[in-house]
This record gives structure tokens, sequence and C-alpha cells, in this order.
């Protein structure tokens, strides 16, 4: 087993809060900040973030400014990762063990109309240097885009995200400079404070994800159906954030 694998959620655990104050819905007004904590080698993260979108989209009114936050399901994975092959066997036994447990990710990704390719992936990459390059976009108003980029560079096209020229290339696709995020990756940029994030995460006793905190005050693990985030997405448009 690899270190830092049981850090991960493929539950169906619901967060507990009063229901939405009447008339609530589509028409509901305000301003919230969704706190995400996700790694990119997480399918139901993919699938979370994805639901996520679909719920805010049926929120039009609502002003979300979603903050990503570091948790890297293999810390200690090497800086070049490993071949996916050994990791599969380690943790599940084998590839066909694995197809078994990600069977359910994929039945699902389907009926959400989401591409997930599972089978192109030939490398367990560690993420350390893709959370770097969300840190760098972050502050040019990018990490949105280019961290969906990154999630399709790994699960649809299959693509090892732990190496600069495909990290600088997602960035590109965003109309960042390929060559900054290459220099960044070169040097140690926002390496402390991914670093910091993820004891931020320990700090907090996160174990699983994704798991989205809503104002600072509602929590929910899990890649949940888009139905499950609304009445948060509403009770928290009323509630002011907790400071940080």
């Amino acid at each position: 087993m690899l270190p830092g694998q049981h850090r991960r959620d493929h539950s169906d655990r619901r967060a507990t809060a009063p229901a939405p104050e009447r008339g609530a819905g589509a028409g509901v007004r305000g301003s919230m900040v969704i706190d995400i904590y996700a790694d990119f080698v997480c399918p139901w993260c993919y699938l979370g973030l994805n639901r996520l979108a679909r719920a805010l989209a049926e929120r039009p009114r609502l002003r979300a400014l979603q903050v990503w936050h570091p948790f890297q399901l293999n810390p200690d994975l090497p800086p070049e990762g490993i071949d996916r092959s050994l990791y599969l066997a380690i943790k599940f036994g084998g590839r066909e063990q694995a197809r078994h447990v990600y069977a359910m990710v994929e039945e699902a990704a389907a009926l959400d109309g989401l591409p997930l390719n599972l089978s192109r992936i030939r490398h367990m990459p560690n993420t350390t240097d893709a959370h770097r390059v969300v840190a760098f976009a972050a502050h040019r108003d990018r990490a949105e885009a280019v961290i969906r980029a990154i999630f399709t560079a790994y699960f649809v096209e299959g693509q090892d995200i732990g190496a600069p020229a495909v990290l600088a290339a997602a960035a590109a696709r965003t109309g960042l400079s390929a060559q900054a995020v290459l220099e960044l990756l070169r040097g140690d940029g926002e390496r402390v404070q991914v670093l910091a994030a993820e004891e931020t995460a320990r700090a907090l006793e996160l174990h699983a994800v994704p798991c989205f905190i809503f104002n600072r005050r509602f929590a929910l693990s899990g890649a949940q159906e888009p139905k499950t985030f609304l009445p948060l997405l509403d009770l928290s448009a009323n509630e002011p954030a907790i400071a940080a």
C-alpha cells in the first residue's frame, strides 16, 4: 500500500445543513467562497468539480469564488512518479482488479457525459508541480481554467501531468505563457505555498477528497450529484463567510 492512499473518498457521505430559506432557487442572489480540496489523480475530484459547475449553472445570479487547495493522495511518490501498472499492482493487486474498482466512476462519468479515458493513463505522477502551476495561475486569474486543462490532460488525454512540458502546454491552452510555467518549474516557485496548504489540510483533519467547503461553514465530501450542492449553495449565499 502506497503512503497516503487511504486519504481518498469514494463514499456518498453528505453534509448536514438546515433547509434553505423559502424562495431559494434559481433566482438566489449573493456571493460566497467555495474552498475545494482535491488532487489531479483523483477521478472523483474530476467528476465532483464537473458536478459543482453544473450546480452553479443552476444559480446564475450567485457569485462564487472557487479557491483550490492542494491535497495529494500520494505525497510520497518520487518526483518523477512511477509506472501506472506498478502503482495499480501495489494499490489494487493489478490492472484487472483496478478495473473493477474504477468501474463505478467510469459509469458515473458516462452518465454525466464527462469524457474519461482511464485506459490511456500509463504513468502515475507526483502532483506537486501540478498544484504549483495552479498556485501560479491563481495570481493571474487563470486557476479555474488551468485546473480544467490539467484534468483534461490526465483523464481525457492520458498525459503525464508530472512532466513540466505537459503542464506548460496545459497552461498555455488557457492563455498563460508556457515559457513562464517552465521557468517556474525549473525553480522552487510556489513550492512552499503548496506544502503549507497541505499542512493546513492535515490540520483540518481532512481525509477525503473531493471536499467542498462553502463560506467556511458547511462542508460536502464526495462527488455528489448537482442537486445535492444546491441547498448548500442557497444556504451559504445568505450566510457570511467565517474569517479565514
